[in-house]
């Protein structure tokens, strides 16, 4: 049933469940872990080319499967089953880090990528859950719940883990490694614990055609095929998806580039460590008062608000050469990301169909993985061209400018009566 506070807040936990993996795990530990422990005993070229293939072969699985299994998912009434196996997939994965042993780095790649298709996998079947948890009328405050928790929750666990790695003997570990180790198990377990609420009080509708498994992957397969070749008469949809790849390619190349930027720039790993803490916990209730916000002037606008304050940020990073600019900085992230991350989502649910929001959000989600793609490139070839990597930051407003010009042609009522053109072609 839509807008019960327990669903509501049942599904929003989710968020906090698997966003200590982005923060403790991906953001975090991981990719220094794996360079000064895993990858010890082979060359640091070798190491860093496998890690970026497991996380290029991770997105690329979720992304070429996602809108399949969306389809899947609502022919069968299957977004829960599909959720929790993802979740398991992820925080089993996850935990097993800690098994691993000086130098096994191939393991860590493989354990790494089955991780992080757990958390991408599931988020997909978690946002198709959206549209059944809320209505139209709170749809973009409960998405912002969510995204509002995820980053509350990470940011505890992360502090939480970065004390344990700075102080050991505070919580009796015998070293920065054994900490590191813990923390991986720690999230496994968080992440598993804090899922439970979703599977026990959000209800999937069932669909009044629910196939068998056979039957719906068989379904899910042709539907989806031919829901890309109509994307075409599905005109409006396509101008958002192309918008939201544009400007969060730019959210999210400042996101994975940010401590690269500020270790270029010379900033000591501390000070970048505080950052990404301070981008978490400002976040935290930044992303509830920004759907406020948009309730106000309108979801579409407030994104559009939300994408020339990053064009913003992205001028001045330019000019950012002390810690205390990284600071502010972060905190401006801090009250932008949740927002544009959550009404993006919101914004979606309102252009597609809620039976078959599954595979919908497959393909939000598919663009979602091929993010970062355009941004780091543009940044590294503006740097190499110039031999600055201001200029290279700075050249991120092309993204936002694009994306705000592609979302100023998204109208929701020609996608209303496009999407209902297209179900009756069916």
């Amino acid at each position: 049933m839509q807008d019960t506070k327990r669903s509501i807040v049942a599904w929003a936990f989710y968020d906090w469940a698997n966003s200590a993996f982005a923060t403790t795990v991906m953001a975090g530990f991981f990719p220094v872990f794996f360079s000064a422990y895993w990858a010890v005993g082979s060359s640091a070229a070798e190491g860093t080319f496998f890690l970026g293939l497991a996380n290029s072969i991770g997105s690329a699985i979720i992304a070429i499967l996602a809108p399949f299994l969306g389809s899947i998912a609502d022919w069968g009434s299957y977004k829960k089953r599909l959720l929790a196996f993802f979740a398991l997939l992820g925080s089993v994965m996850t935990a097993s880090l800690y098994l691993l042993q000086m130098g096994n780095w191939p393991m860590a790649v493989i354990i790494y990528l089955f991780a992080m298709v757990g958390f991408a996998g599931g988020n997909t079947f978690y946002d198709a859950l959206l549209p059944f948890v809320a209505s139209e009328k709170k749809v973009d405050f409960v998405s912002s719940l969510g995204y509002s928790l995820g980053y509350i929750g990470g940011g505890l666990l992360f502090a939480v883990n970065v004390l344990m790695f700075l102080n050991p003997g505070w919580f009796a570990i015998n070293s920065q490694e054994q900490a590191v180790k813990l923390s991986f198990v720690m999230v496994g377990i968080w992440w598993a614990i804090f899922s439970i609420p979703i599977f026990l009080f959000v209800k999937e509708e069932k669909s009044r055609e629910a196939l068998p498994l056979g039957a719906a992957i068989k379904k899910g397969m042709g539907v989806t095929i031919n829901t890309v070749k109509s994307f075409r008469q599905l005109k409006t949809i396509s101008v958002f998806l192309i918008a939201y790849w544009l400007y969060i390619d730019g959210v999210d190349t400042i996101i994975v580039m940010a401590v690269n930027y500020g270790t270029s720039l010379g900033f000591p790993s501390e000070s970048l460590i505080v950052a990404l803490l301070i981008t978490q916990f400002v976040a935290f209730p930044s992303a509830l008062l920004y759907a406020f916000f948009a309730k106000k002037v309108g979801v579409r606008r407030a994104l559009q608000v939300a994408i020339a304050a990053y064009t913003v940020i992205a001028i001045l990073g330019f000019f950012m050469n002390k810690p205390i600019h990284f600071y502010l900085l972060a905190v401006a992230i801090g009250l932008f990301q949740g927002g544009i991350q959550a009404l993006s989502r919101s914004y979606y649910t309102r252009l597609i169909p809620k039976g078959r929001s599954a595979e919908f959000f497959g393909f939000f989600n598919m663009l979602g993985k091929f993010a970062t793609i355009l941004g780091p490139l543009l940044m590294g070839l503006v740097s190499l061209a110039t031999g600055s990597t201001r200029l290279g930051i700075v050249s991120l407003i092309i993204l936002f400018a694009g994306g705000f010009f592609m979302l100023s042609k998204v109208d929701e009522s020609k996608a209303e009566e496009e999407m209902a053109a297209f179900l009756a072609s069916e």
